[in-house]
This record gives structure tokens, C-alpha cells and sequence, in this order.
């Protein structure tokens, strides 16, 4: 019991002193503005599910985490419908692809995928009435396989050995003899131009009036990189890009091209690759999109994630801001933590935070916690008499 009541005098103290300090800074400006928002709704209402696409919010990032002297914020791509960034790019092909009389009622879309845009083509298929298969690598998370199967998709699993260049070669092996829509995510234009149409226009909105030096971001396909970096360099061309990639898989950094097939895929994998624990993020070749984004874009910093770090980072996201991210979201933190440290005071930077935490509980993300009570919970049962186990 002494223990028991040593803890609920600390947590008092610590809630007492916040809200001390919450008190002494007063609400005023943003805060004001979002606590006052609350109970007034959108002010519409919604057609169908893909509407609610986009128009996620930038929060901030308290000093816990936050290097003393900068700001950051994070874009929080899991406020979408499907919970990561990957529902625009989902919109954008399959928008595009009806605007161009590529899809046809009753039709088949395929994609390959690590896992959140066959979600979200899956949401997509779902909600136009087109049948969806999907390719997806085999080291990829369990619970992405059922989301999108739940979603009502054919997911066909190929070999580890394969790398992503497999899952990609496999969807388009299917595309061809089958006659289906093969969505192309990491060549198809639509994509980069939905984030310079959304992402980009969102985040120049949200800051306009306000100080913004860096825009941090890895890259999967390359979209949100290419499409929502142009936006912000036309309007803004004093913001820093800071893009970040795997320690374990230099692709950009080695400064050698994927080699491409005639349609601008890649061949086979990238030299440099090696597998890593940032899923979602570089597949094991240089994407046509990341490249052509890098041409006429380009960034202007460059930091290398460790595994480790996104990990961390991610876990201490959800225990000192409430954010719940997955690894990619953590990875990108990480950057722009590494970014801060480094740039100059009174700097803000804007992180992006691609998906939820939920995509990766069989991953090394979770590995750590326990579905079972640990010592520490199991004396704070033991605190009181009734319904322990």
C-alpha cells in the first residue's frame, strides 16, 4: 500500500504542476482556437467514406521530445479514413484512372504493397464496387494482411527472398494475364499530383501567417516527397526539405539510380538495400516517382534513421505526446529531432507521420509490451483486496 500511495502523491504533483503551467501560459491563439472548435463539427456532411480523405491536422510537439529553442510539429496522416497517407494515393490512382476511362464497373484493381496502400485501394475497390488483389511481400505485418482482407481483398503473399521488387513483379505478372488495373503507386504521376493538389495546399494553409523552415519526411513511393515538396518550394522556397531514409538502406544516399524497364519500374533490387524495420519506407529500389522528385525538387538535408531510433522514437511519441504512430511515424520524428538539434534556434519544422501504431503489433515495434500483467501491475492489484487474478 505505501507504494500505492507514494504513486498517486507523485502523479498528483506532476498533473498539479501541468496544470500550473497550463494556467501561468493561458490559452490564447491556436489553443484557443481548438478548444473552441470542439462541438461545432464540419459544418457538412459526407457522400461516401473517400470524401473524408485529406485535410489532417499539424499538432505540436511538446519540449519532452522537442530540442530546446526550435518547434516542431507533426501531420498526422492516421486522421485519415483508412488510418496513413496511403488513402490519398489510393484516391488520386483510382480517381484518375476513372477520369481517364482506365476503370470500368465491375472491373479488378491490383496493387502490391507493404501494406497501407492495399488498405487503402482495398477502402477504395470496397466503396466503388471494383473487385481488389493485392501482392504483398511476406516479412510484412500480419494485421495488415486481415485489414485487407476484412476490406474484402484477395492478398496474395509472395516469397521473403523476393523483396519488394518480387511483390511488384508478381502484380504485374497477374495484371498482364488476367486483364486487371495494375495501379503502378511508385510510377503512376497521379500520385505526386494529389499530394501537390492536397498535402502541399493543406500544410501552406495551416502555416500561412507562420513561420515554417523544414518540411521532414522519408519516402515510400515518393509522392508526398515529390508532390507536396513542389508546393511548398513554389510558395515557400525558403523551406528546408530534410529528407530521411533507412541507415540500413542507403538507396539515395549512394547516389546510384535503380535501373528501370521501359514503363520506368525497376528491374531488380538496389544494390544498396538492406532489409530494415521502417515499413513502408524505401522498398528495395529507388521508386520513378522518388527520382523524378529528386531531380526537380530535390531536398536539402539529408539524415540516415537507425531502426532503433524510429523504434524508440515512435514508442516515445505515444508515452510523452499520445501520438500513436507506427515506425515509419517514429522514423520521421527521429529526423526531425536530428534536424533541430542542428538548425538554427528559433527554427520550426513539420514532420510528417504517415500511419497508426496499429498496423504494427506483431512487429519489433510491440515486442517489448506484454499482453500479461508485469510485476508493477500486478502489485498495484495486489493494492486492494477484490478481483485480482
Amino acid at each position: 500500500m505505501a507504494w500505492c500511495t507514494a504513486q498517486v502523491d507523485w502523479r498528483t504533483w506532476r498533473v498539479y504542476r501541468k496544470f500550473r503551467k497550463f494556467r501561468t501560459m493561458g490559452v490564447s491563439g491556436s489553443s484557443a482556437t481548438g478548444l473552441s472548435d470542439r462541438g461545432k463539427g464540419r459544418g457538412r456532411v459526407y457522400a461516401n467514406i473517400t470524401e473524408t480523405v485529406g485535410n489532417t491536422p499539424c499538432v505540436k510537439i511538446s519540449d519532452a521530445i522537442c530540442p530546446q529553442g526550435r518547434t516542431i510539429y507533426a501531420k498526422l496522416e492516421y486522421f485519415n479514413p483508412l488510418s496513413s497517407v496511403k488513402d490519398r494515393l489510393a484516391c488520386a490512382i483510382i480517381e484518375d484512372a476513372e477520369k481517364t476511362g482506365k476503370l470500368k464497373p465491375g472491373d479488378t484493381v491490383i496493387e502490391a504493397t507493404s501494406g497501407n496502400t492495399g488498405i487503402a485501394v482495398a477502402m477504395m475497390c470496397a466503396q466503388r464496387g471494383y473487385k481488389c488483389v493485392i501482392t504483398m511481400a511476406e516479412p510484412f505485418s500480419i494485421e495488415r494482411r486481415k485489414l485487407m482482407r476484412f476490406l474484402g481483398a484477395k492478398v496474395i503473399i509472395t516469397p521473403k527472398a523476393g523483396k519488394g521488387s518480387g511483390m511488384v513483379a508478381k502484380a504485374r505478372e497477374l495484371a498482364e494475364k488476367h486483364g486487371w488495373f495494375l495501379c503502378r503507386q511508385f510510377e503512376n504521376e497521379a500520385n505526386a499530383q494529389f499530394h501537390y493538389d492536397t498535402t502541399g495546399q493543406e500544410i501552406l494553409n495551416d502555416f500561412a501567417g507562420m513561420k515554417l523552415d523544414y518540411y521532414v519526411l522519408g519516402y515510400g513511393t515518393g509522392g508526398t516527397f515529390s508532390g507536396a515538396g513542389k508546393a511548398l518550394k513554389e510558395k515557400r522556397p525558403d523551406i528546408k526539405i530534410c529528407l530521411g531514409e533507412p541507415a540500413d538502406a542507403p538507396l539515395v544516399a549512394s547516389g546510384q539510380k535503380s535501373e528501370r524497364n521501359p514503363d520506368g519500374s525497376a528491374t531488380g533490387s538496389h544494390p544498396a538495400f538492406k532489409p530494415h524495420p521502417i515499413q513502408g519506407w524505401t522498398p528495395d529500389f529507388i521508386p520513378l516517382i522518388t527520382e523524378a522528385g529528386i531531380a526537380s525538387t530535390g531536398y536539402d538535408e539529408f539524415v540516415p534513421i537507425p531502426g532503433d531510433g524510429a523504434i524508440q522514437m515512435s514508442q516515445q511519441l505515444a508515452k510523452s505526446e499520445g501520438i500513436f504512430t507506427g515506425i515509419s511515424g517514429g522514423a520521421s520524428m527521429y529526423a526531425a529531432v536530428e534536424m533541430a538539434k542542428k538548425a538554427p534556434e528559433g527554427s520550426v519544422l513539420l514532420a510528417m507521420l504517415a500511419d497508426t501504431g496499429e498496423r504494427y503489433l506483431s512487429t519489433p515495434l510491440f515486442a517489448s509490451i506484454s499482453a500479461d500483467m508485469n510485476p508493477e501491475e500486478l502489485e498495484i492489484s495486489k493494492s486492494t483486496p477484490s478481483f485480482q487474478l
